[in-house]
């Protein structure tokens, strides 16, 4: 079993700019976010024997995976496969600027992978699909998951064999995770645990 989350909302996220390999910290709200997701894992995991928890490098995944861990009771590890897409010369420039400068980039769809000197889908799917082989097999799988929109994407369509087209066109929440079990996805939403 996996747990994929994304991190909490950033000051970036907030702003509409691209992030990619850089770095903001997150907001007031996004760290609530991150605090509900540990305790909606903390339920959902129970004993924490056997788990891990595996963040991406980026500070990010990591703070969001700090606030999980202090919940759950694991020591976050670190993996550079599931560092977010990075969007090349587009890395901290915002949406609307990009949609205005490229609007036949942004008509075609998946705009974010057609950034200037930006990362390939096949090479972020290719480092994705080497970390997942890695993982046991079900049911020996017991990983809780931090990573980003884009790469979180990839993971869940890796693990479910969806089609690129398919994969980038999943939602990406920042108050819920994905338990992916036996070949399928299940949302789990966290937000009321923010609420209550």
């Amino acid at each position: 079993m996996i747990y994929l989350a994304r991190h909490g909302e950033t000051h970036f996220n907030a702003e509409g700019r691209m992030q990619g390999h850089l770095d903001s910290p997150l907001t007031a709200r996004g760290r609530a976010q991150a605090q509900a997701m540990g305790e909606r894992l903390a339920e959902l995991i129970g004993d924490p024997a056997g788990w891990r928890l595996i963040s991406s490098p980026l500070g990010r995944a990591q703070a969001t995976a700090r606030a999980i861990a202090a919940r759950v009771g694991l020591t976050p590890e670190i993996d550079h496969r599931l560092i977010e897409v990075s969007f090349g010369d587009w890395d901290g420039r915002l949406r609307a600027e990009l949609a205005r400068d490229n609007p036949d980039t942004f008509a075609r769809g998946q705009w974010q992978l057609a950034a200037p000197n930006g990362e390939t889908y096949e090479s972020v799917e290719t480092r994705v699909a080497d970390w997942l082989s890695e993982l046991p097999r079900e049911p020996e799988r017991k990983v809780v998951v931090v990573c980003h929109g884009g790469s979180g994407r990839v993971v869940r369509g890796a693990y479910l064999g969806l089609a690129r087209a398919q994969t980038w066109a999943q939602d990406v929440p920042q108050d819920a995770v994905y338990r992916l079990l036996n070949g399928s996805s299940e949302r789990i939403d966290c937000s009321s645990v923010a609420a209550g």
